[in-house]
């Protein structure tokens, strides 16, 4: 026989896990209809948000139509021709583009060209300026040898005393006159013949000297001369050829010798009696 107060403890434990699965399944149920009302919500809402977006869409297609119906009635267009016309403004900027890319390209090369053109020519001025430079320095030169050679042009035509005894033996020639000199730097100028002449510079190691030849109202410089060296010049009414040569370079002193034609200082009365300037 069975134990009715062990039937009776199984059916309260029966009872409670039926209640426990009742309230479960209840539970679910009600989980559920949450679940599906707030995704039925939210579909809603998401239809609400595309039928807005959509006639949005729709209101600027229709506003932007009316804006090309517009626009092609003041053009005097439809909408083809319009199109059309947008069609052919598109590839004429296109095309302009391409032109004006093809015109910088050939400008650029154009710029290249001339700048090649231009560093030539650079190149070639200062070639020229070069070539000026040197033919300006050598008529520099030329001309200070030219001053230097006036008056001097026949020194290899007369015989040239370097010591005393030399001039002797051109003073017994009988041919020429000649006076003996020692100039002082920075004195007055010493008068011989009808000329005078003037000491201005002495450079003993160089055996160089600078002179000046008064005659005539004249001031010739005798720049930088060596000793030995006939320093010629013309002077008086006859034009008589003059010549001086410096036998020797001291501090402050030159010696040498005066040549002029013969009994010239008899023959012809100075023009000017020459003074320190």
């Amino acid at each position: 026989m069975s134990d009715p107060q062990n039937d009776g403890g199984n059916q309260v434990v029966r009872n409670i896990l039926m209640g426990v699965a009742l309230v479960y399944v209840i539970g679910s149920v009600f989980f559920m209809v949450q679940a599906q009302n707030r995704l039925n919500d939210m579909e809603k809402r998401q239809t609400a948000a595309q039928e807005e977006i959509v006639k949005k869409m729709n209101d600027s297609n229709g506003q932007l139509r009316a804006s090309l119906n517009v626009l092609a009635d003041r053009a005097g267009m439809n909408h083809k021709e319009l199109s059309k016309k947008a069609s052919d403004i598109l590839a004429k900027e296109r095309e302009t583009e391409s032109r004006l890319k093809a015109d910088e390209e050939s400008t650029k090369q154009q710029i290249g060209a001339v700048t090649s053109e231009v560093n030539g020519v650079k190149g070639e001025v200062g070639k020229v300026s070069a070539d000026v430079t040197d033919t300006k320095n050598d008529l520099a030169t030329t001309k200070t040898k030219l001053e230097h050679a006036i008056g001097d042009l026949n020194k290899h035509s007369e015989w040239i005393a370097t010591t005393h005894d030399e001039l002797e033996v051109l003073k017994h020639r009988g041919d020429r006159d000649y006076f003996e000199f020692t100039l002082r730097k920075d004195k007055d100028p010493t008068r011989l013949s009808i000329i005078s002449l003037q000491l201005k510079k002495t450079d003993p190691k160089k055996s160089k000297f600078t002179l000046y030849v008064l005659a005539e109202d004249k001031k010739i410089e005798k720049k930088d001369r060596s000793i030995n060296e006939p320093l010629q010049f013309y002077s008086g009414r006859e034009r008589a050829l003059f010549e001086v040569v410096v036998n020797s370079v001291d501090k402050n002193t030159v010696t040498g010798y005066l040549s002029t034609p013969k009994n010239v200082a008899q023959s012809q009365m100075p023009s000017h009696t020459a003074t320190s300037q």
